[in-house]
């Protein structure tokens, strides 16, 4: 995991497969993926939401990890209620 393209050089040369994007704007990730050039699985994580999934998927990265899904879903109002001494 990077959060700049200053730490780029060091996770490419780390022998890493994939490198996670964090939190990158749009322009960063799409300089990764052209200096990256294939090399590795590049993954863009972070501030990804709906309204600008499709300009991230733009850059060129590989992979995208939305969280947005399951931390922004509402949650569902359940319960429970259990009866004792109730005859067979």
């Amino acid at each position: 995991e990077i959060e700049r393209l200053d730490q780029l050089a060091e996770a490419l040369s780390s022998g890493a497969d994939i490198i996670m994007l964090d939190n990158m704007s749009n322009a960063e990730m799409a300089t990764a993926v052209r200096l990256c050039a294939g090399s590795v699985i590049l993954e863009a994580s972070g501030g990804i939401t709906e309204n600008n999934i499709r300009a991230v998927a733009q850059t060129g990265v590989d992979v995208i990890s939305v969280g947005w899904l399951t931390q922004s879903a509402p949650a569902m109002d359940v319960a429970l209620d259990f009866a004792t001494g109730l005859a067979n």
